[in-house]
């Protein structure tokens, strides 16, 4: 008989899949010993969109305070070289002793930088920030747990459709021993959906309610309102077309 090999295969794939959604969110999910009920700027990009936001962040808001100069062809230009904080200083350093540079790279070097580091740190032990070897788990998980659903799926199909079922065997039978695995998945699936959701790559369960209270208040036109809205949606969300441009220039 074929069909009871194809049924162990759909409930190995099923069960290593739900064992590893399970543990990726057991892993990412949740401090209950967070008390922080809210983030500063810096906090709020990392946690939307890691050490990038946290570098375009920063570029922007020295941009709005005319320390900084964000060309439309991609450059950037210091014009106060006393950074305020230590991610300015990174960004500053980044640029170079010219003053001057391609925005791309002073992004990218800006966002590997230590004091990026040390917030994320931060962040993990606070408990709203993904611990970096289990950011890209949880969605690798989901998409494992779906995968092993449409397995299930198909091997159900192929043991229906084997002509060479021993008499006696029920069809309604073998559907329902293939329906068995196919149930754990789609209950796994919700269960994640309800309690993890979304998979963030960066915020944690926890850090992702802070960042959604925090986006309820990104609207405005204010420096600490426009900052916020460039904080938790990225540069896109930047009024000035200008901006939009410095970095979106190749």
């Amino acid at each position: 008989m074929l069909w009871p090999l194809l049924l162990l295969l759909a409930w190995v794939a099923v069960g290593t899949a739900c064992t590893r959604l399970c543990l990726a969110s057991a892993r990412a999910g949740a401090d209950p010993t967070v008390v922080r009920s809210d983030l500063t700027l810096y906090e709020a990009a990392f946690l939307s969109g890691g050490p990038a936001r946290v570098a375009e962040l920063t570029l922007v808001a020295m941009a709005r305070q005319r320390r900084l100069l964000l060309a439309h062809t991609g450059w950037a230009t210091v014009v106060d070289p006393d950074g305020r904080d230590d991610m300015e200083r990174s960004v500053i350093g980044a640029i170079g002793p010219r003053g001057q540079s391609r925005i791309a790279p002073v992004r990218q070097s800006a966002a590997a930088a230590e004091s990026v580091r040390r917030l994320a740190d931060r962040l993990v032990a606070a408990g709203l920030a993904v611990p970096e070897g289990t950011r890209t788990t949880i969605a690798g998980a989901v998409r494992q747990v779906r995968g092993a659903a449409l397995a299930v799926a198909a091997l159900g199909t192929v043991a229906l459709l084997t002509p060479t079922l021993v008499s006696g065997e029920s069809r309604a039978l073998i559907a329902l021993w293939f329906a068995l695995p196919l149930i754990l998945a789609l209950g796994c699936l919700a269960i994640a959906r309800v309690e993890v959701h979304p998979y963030s790559r960066w915020a944690s369960p926890a850090g992702q309610r802070l960042l959604a209270a925090l986006a309820r208040y990104a609207e405005g036109d204010d420096d600490r309102t426009y900052l916020t809205s460039v904080a938790v949606r990225g540069v896109r969300a930047a009024g000035e077309p200008g901006v939009r441009a410095a970095f979106e220039h190749r």
